[in-house]
């Protein structure tokens, strides 16, 4: 492997939506740098299996469940 041509990987302060602090290596930013999410992960439903109730009023999801009713999706 090439020397001087990776980032640094190094360990930041990654604050969740709900204000916990969780410490992770990163290559963003400096070491001890805080990054703010405004989107969590612990939370949001891609990553939590759909978990969590789906909100659409009359979009994508509802026109497509209208469109194929009766076939089992």
């Amino acid at each position: 492997m090439r020397k001087d041509i990776h980032p640094d990987y190094h360990m930041i302060n990654v604050k969740m939506t709900d204000g916990t602090v969780v410490q992770m290596k990163s290559t963003w930013g400096a070491e001890g740098d805080q990054l703010a999410l405004d989107i969590d992960p612990t939370v949001h439903p891609a990553w939590t299996g759909g978990s969590s109730r789906l909100m659409d009023t009359g979009g994508r999801v509802s026109k497509f469940k209208k469109k194929y009713e009766g076939l089992g999706f």
